[in-house]
């Protein structure tokens, strides 16, 4: 008896709100229309099943009858949230719409028929197509032309200032040491051998010493107490027939070696103290400071143009080996250190010429990503033209169209390299090119470039 009075409360519950939905349905007919009724309806239907569902009683003991029963609300849910919303009313301002005329006076027997002024006709909208996906090497191409490319004016200008201080350093060195027989100064970098990227930021000047080899003597890094076979000591030989004094480069000996630390500290004081630098700026149109705290000889020069800077390199040409007054940071102060960099550029534009190969326009694109990256900076210059050369002696294609494919080479290289630890100099075997960078530097960089491996646009965003 209890349960058929709770079922019959049920259904008169139910019929009180069946004759609400059925008023409620009517009134939205003409109030939403068919649509915003249809749509009410659903709702509402959607809602009485929720509420049937709970005030029925549960099978208790049944788990299927409460898998079916929540099934059942999860797709009444997903009724209610996929009924499409009533379209909003047209507001008056909306032009696109058509618009109703003012109601003029009808004609005596003329039949009121409601006209619509067309609205101004749209310009069509042309859809407007989705930006073409660039291949890797449209990418390359594109960072070069836009980004790397030297500025012509500082193409031409940065040389022409560097000779006018040339000129004036070789007058002053002549002039102050003529016992000293340098040789006649020059220009070497890669803004010269078209190498250069980003920006003619920096030049070398070369500053030939010239030696008696009746005199002097190499003595190879590896014989040395660094035991590194890419610095060379040079020794002033024969001391017993031809005393202190034989050579001009006697006074910088130190010990029985030509040291290139006492080198490079006379001639600095010489760039800072003794040469009338403002002078020469107003002369070539520029302000030229020497820069006091450095160890290298450099000159910082600013023209209203750009902005460039000047590191002298004393050399010695001996034996077929370039040698550069750049000794190591520490005690050690005698050493010379070999410099690959004309053997370097030589051999790539002579691969380059033999196959019309794109070796030098990747190593431009590679020296300025690293060169503007802070953690890839110190792979700029010649680690990476080895990597080129080596890799060169085993990828043959190196034509403008396979670009792309090299350049994500060099990048497999590279890592294979750091995580060796070891570059080895593609002139010289013995010698590691990763020698003086930290562990630190080394996993960063790796870890860097592992990364642009499977995503070289990684290289290619502004820093």
């Amino acid at each position: 008896m209890a349960e058929f009075t709770r079922q019959r409360g049920k259904r008169q519950e139910d019929g009180g709100l069946g004759s609400v939905v059925d008023l409620l349905l009517a009134n939205a007919r003409l109030v939403l229309g068919v649509t915003g009724a249809a749509v009410l309806a659903i709702a509402t239907l959607a809602v009485k099943r929720l509420i049937d569902r709970a005030t029925s009683p549960r099978d208790e003991g049944d788990p299927k009858a409460e898998q079916k029963t929540l099934e059942e609300s999860w797709q009444d849910l997903a009724l209610i949230k996929v009924t499409p919303k009533p379209p909003k009313k047209q507001r008056r301002e909306d032009l696109s719409e058509p618009l109703l005329c003012p109601a003029r006076p009808l004609a005596p027997g003329e039949a009121h028929e409601p006209r619509v002024c067309s609205a101004p006709s749209e310009t069509p909208q042309v859809e407007s197509s989705p930006p073409r996906c660039l291949t890797l090497q449209e990418k390359l191409l594109s960072h070069y032309s836009c980004r790397l490319a030297v500025p012509e004016v500082q193409v031409s200008l940065a040389p022409q200032l560097a000779r006018s201080i040339c000129t004036q350093l070789q007058n002053f060195l002549r002039s102050k040491c003529p016992e000293l027989p340098f040789g006649s100064l020059f220009l070497s970098g890669p803004l010269l051998d078209g190498l250069g990227a980003l920006a003619a930021d920096h030049i070398h000047l070369m500053l030939p010493v010239v030696l008696d080899t009746a005199l002097w003597s190499l003595i190879a890094g590896e014989d040395t107490v660094v035991r590194n076979p890419q610095y060379w000591m040079i020794k002033r030989t024969d001391l017993e027939y031809f005393p202190r004094g034989c050579s001009p480069w006697d006074r910088f000996i130190v010990g029985q070696y030509l040291s290139s630390n006492v080198l490079n500290k006379t001639l600095h004081k010489m760039l800072v103290a003794s040469i009338n630098w403002p002078a020469i700026g107003s002369l070539l149109g520029s302000v030229i400071h020497p820069v006091v705290a450095s160890q290298e000889l450099k000159l910082e020069v600013k023209h209203d143009q750009v902005e460039l800077s000047i590191t002298l390199f004393p050399v010695v040409e001996m034996e077929d080996k370039v040698l550069l007054a750049a000794p190591p940071e520490g005690l050690v102060e005698n050493l010379w250190l070999e410099s690959f960099y004309r053997a370097e550029v030589s051999k790539l534009k002579e691969l380059d010429a033999g196959d019309s190969g794109a070796r030098q326009h990747c190593l431009r694109i590679l020296n300025g990503i690293c060169k503007s990256h802070p953690a890839l900076h110190k792979l700029s210059g010649s680690p990476l033209t080895h990597v080129i050369l080596h890799l060169s002696a085993t990828s043959l294609d190196w034509a403008e169209e396979s670009l792309a494919d090299r350049f994500q080479q060099v990048l497999e290289e590279l890592v294979g390299y750091l995580e060796k630890g070891v570059l080895p100099s593609y002139f010289n075997q013995k010698i590691n090119l990763f020698c003086e960078l930290l562990e630190d530097e080394i996993d960063e960089m790796g870890f860097m470039l592992y990364r642009a491996i499977s995503q070289p646009e990684l290289l290619l965003k502004e820093k």
